[in-house]
């Protein structure tokens, strides 16, 4: 059961749910979620690859960490995006944001 090959499936699990919820969603909000479930895949990818492969046990634990602090950086950007939006039109619909020209 404690095999790469578990945690690596786990992972893909979570990318293609992020994905899905990518391509499918309307919400802003639901988009940024989608995002961090594939940031968290790729999170997952790196410690499994660190645990299982890796001799220096460092640098997987550093990568995931920057992984970490990019995505805290990409929601506090990307909520504040959404917050501006929501004061222009009204809405965090992606359709209605289409239509801003200028």
């Amino acid at each position: 059961m404690n095999s790469l090959h578990t945690y690596l499936f786990i992972a893909l699990v979570l990318f293609c749910i992020g994905l899905f919820g990518l391509l499918k969603r309307r919400s802003l909000i639901g988009m940024l979620i989608s995002v961090e479930l594939m940031l968290n895949a790729v999170g997952l990818n790196f410690m499994a690859f660190n645990r299982f492969l890796a001799p220096d046990p460092a640098v997987g634990q550093v990568a995931v960490l920057f992984i970490m602090g990019i995505a805290a950086a990409e929601a506090a950007i990307a909520l504040s995006l959404i917050l501006a939006l929501f004061r222009k039109i009204r809405s965090i619909n992606v359709e209605q944001a289409r239509q801003l020209k200028g």
